[in-house]
């Protein structure tokens, strides 16, 4: 029997086991602001995760949850160019007591963070018991990096994920599943701006004239920041949030708005805090202050020609396993995919189970294709990534 067979083989003897440790998963809450729910869902990943082959390092975060980072041997004693490493998240969107469910009917499977992504989680576990049981993990140069705070724009596990990652030959993240098993080789970048507007305050009544108002003010701001959007371009401005004042019979004080940007290209994504910067600055006039917190928070994930093999070499795995081997549509949402293909190394994304509904009550997958993203890993590394 060849090495393939005998890994994929393991992987289907496993296949009864996977269900039962992402059910443990799932039930243990691991919303992003809950520190410590996220480090019990963590500590109870690291528990599975502990195989032959494999030794983990724990990275504290600061104000968010731990960041578990897998190795194999093989990684400790290879070049960058020759590693691989995939990247995951243990964090979710819902608070405890919101979303509590592991609900099983037929082929569907319903709860929090079965496709967002701890069943993305389960399907590398299973792919890395199989290769562990083989005995043919220790060889492979494979880095699993499982961070807890993605679900926020891992505002702490960037760096550690850049370091990781720099120089590898290839990243592969295990975020939700698109429709027909898409794989994800582009992603907008995303940032936020919060801008406060200063003015001064008066009596609407006996003192209008001597007020400033910054709700006016940062009302004109905004329509001109909403016009920024170029649709052509793929950048958009979203004032989603806006505030201000003391009380009805006040010239306010003070006003403030949250910007969300989008952009294909990193130039892009410059060029729009370097407008929005511009603006506040020449609206800082006539007794009116700006002040801008934040940018850029993730660059995009960019179309290259090596992720574009990379694609191409993991889809004909997935296609023999019969999942769809077709390339996603740009996604409007980022990922630690940006993070790890803006250091130029090749990346792709989605590679997570079939479903729906992810940062909503009607989250689900498809149980079948666990097992399936499972034996595509396993193809992949043997066969097309030829590591071994």
């Amino acid at each position: 029997m060849d090495s393939l067979q005998k890994a994929l083989n393991f992987c289907d003897e496993n296949q009864g086991n996977v269900l039962p440790v992402l059910e443990k998963w799932v039930r243990q809450n691991s919303y992003s602001a809950d520190v410590e729910s996220v480090n019990r869902c963590g500590d109870l990943i690291a528990a599975d995760f502990d195989l032959d082959g494999l030794t983990l390092e724990k990275h504290p975060g600061k104000g968010v949850g731990d960041h578990l980072v897998f190795c194999t041997d093989a990684w400790k004693t290879s070049k960058p160019d020759e590693r691989l490493v995939l990247v995951g998240h243990h964090d979710t969107v819902f608070p405890p007591g919101t979303f509590d469910v592991w609900e099983q009917n037929g082929d569907i499977l319903r709860g929090p963070g079965v496709l967002d992504m701890k069943g993305g989680i389960v399907s590398i576990w299973s792919a890395f018991k199989a290769l562990s049981d083989a005995g043919m993990l220790p060889q492979l140069p494979l880095a699993f990096v499982c961070v807890g705070d993605e679900e926020i724009g891992s505002p702490h596990s960037n760096k550690l994920l850049a370091r990781i990652g720099e120089g590898c030959k290839a990243a592969l993240v295990f975020e939700a599943g698109r429709k027909e098993d898409a794989i994800i080789t582009r992603r907008k970048g995303t940032g936020g701006i919060k801008v406060t507007c200063h003015g001064v305050a008066a009596h609407a009544g006996n003192h209008h004239k001597e007020g400033k108002n910054a709700i006016w003010q940062i009302a004109k701001f905004i329509d001109q920041v909403q016009g920024m959007t170029d649709y052509d371009k793929g950048v958009t401005c979203n004032v989603g949030l806006v505030k201000g004042g003391e009380a009805r019979n006040t010239v306010p004080p003070m006003a403030e708005c949250s910007i969300d940007i989008r952009f294909i290209t990193r130039k892009d994504g410059d060029a729009i805090v370097k407008q929005v910067k511009e603006l506040a600055e020449k609206m800082s006039k006539d007794g009116f202050e700006f002040e801008l917190e934040g940018g850029v928070k993730r660059m995009p994930l960019e179309k290259t020609e090596q992720s574009a093999k990379l694609y191409k070499a993991y889809a004909a795995g997935a296609t023999q396993e019969k999942l769809g081997g077709s390339e996603a549509g740009l996604i409007g949402g980022g990922s630690d995919a940006s993070t790890v293909s803006t250091l130029g190394v090749p990346s792709i994304d989605g590679l997570g189970p079939r479903g729906s509904g992810f940062h909503t009550k009607k989250e689900i997958i498809e149980v079948s294709s666990l097992i399936m993203r499972s034996r595509a890993l396993i193809r992949f590394l043997m066969v097309e990534h030829k590591v071994l």
